[in-house]
């Protein structure tokens, strides 16, 4: 199995974890046509396309290939990540406990941490640079003392599949399947490794928000932002989808491997680099615990059309 830690750490890794897992409560059913997250909804018509890739720079292992044709029907999908402030709502609404809340912690980036939390937080083995801090979730994103309020706009965090599926249930949405996202995020390039083509930099233009300089000791932020960017940072794509790649990992519908428990996400993340990991890439897929969440976990939904 590939290692999965420097992308995004799951539940099973951290001994913080509480024997009795606490089930996050489903939210209730809601009119579709109440959702503003429905209206906003770009609309895709859907056809074939050649999904995966073999590029010699990506991970076999991931089942990124073989390169196959896939035929996907019409469908909706989001031109952003859900945000802080959608994901707010949706807890006002319906009360929602997300499960970095019930397990009392989630995982945070240690650059991120000060004080108490840098000191008291245990660090993942073999990867230091996460830490399973106390009290982390969507609302404090790097634990105790930290806010959303100035990050309104940003991406929402620390949520898990099980998260993503109670917002989908309130709004009247669904997940993607991933040949739905990899569809849309090649924003109808063929066969690129970005969703603007094959060069990260074309004219040296910052295209993503991704790890700039040394990881993990030294961010240069060249690309304006150290975490997470607002969810219409940087140019959209062919069919107007904004950070399909870079910023924060997004949770699909389906699971990692056929009958597996793990759920597939895509996109990358503001923390991938090209040292380690560069699946900030189209084609690129990880995995995590349907209750796992960390600092760079978001999602994005979609509808039938």
């Amino acid at each position: 199995m590939p290692p999965k830690p420097c992308c995004t750490p799951g539940r099973e890794q951290s001994a913080a974890a509480p024997l009795t897992v606490v089930r996050a409560p489903a939210a209730p059913v809601v009119d579709r046509a109440a959702g503003r997250a429905v209206r906003d909804l770009v609309g895709i018509a859907g056809g074939r396309f050649l999904q995966g890739t073999e590029d010699p720079d990506g991970f076999p292992e991931d089942g990124e290939g073989p390169v196959r044709e896939t035929v996907v029907g019409a469908f909706r999908i989001a031109p952003t990540t859900v945000t802080n402030a959608r994901f707010a709502s949706f807890v006002k609404a319906t009360g929602h406990v997300t499960e970095a809340e019930s397990f009392e912690f989630s995982f945070v980036f240690a650059g991120f941490l000060r004080g108490e939390p840098a000191a008291l937080s245990p660090a993942v083995a073999g990867t230091p640079w996460w830490r399973a801090v106390a009290g982390a979730d969507w609302r404090r994103p790097e634990g105790p003392g930290s806010s959303f309020a100035a990050r309104q706009d940003h991406p929402v965090v620390h949520v898990s599949w099980h998260d993503a599926m109670a917002y989908c249930a309130w709004s009247g949405t669904r997940l993607p399947t991933e040949a739905e996202w990899e569809y849309a995020a090649r924003g109808g390039l063929e066969q690129k490794r970005y969703p603007w083509g094959d060069e990260l930099r074309p004219d040296g233009r910052y295209m993503c928000n991704i790890w700039n300089g040394d990881f993990p000791a030294d961010n240069t932020r060249a690309d304006g932002y150290a975490g997470t960017a607002p969810a219409k940072s940087f140019r959209p794509n062919g069919y107007g989808l904004y950070n399909t790649v870079g910023n924060v990992w997004e949770w699909s519908a389906d699971p990692f491997r056929p009958g597996g428990p793990e759920r597939s996400m895509r996109g990358g993340s503001h923390m991938c680099h090209d040292s380690y990991c560069n699946r900030y890439r189209v084609a690129a897929r990880t995995r995590n615990t349907p209750d796992s969440s960390a600092g760079n976990i978001g999602f994005r939904v979609a509808a039938d059309l």
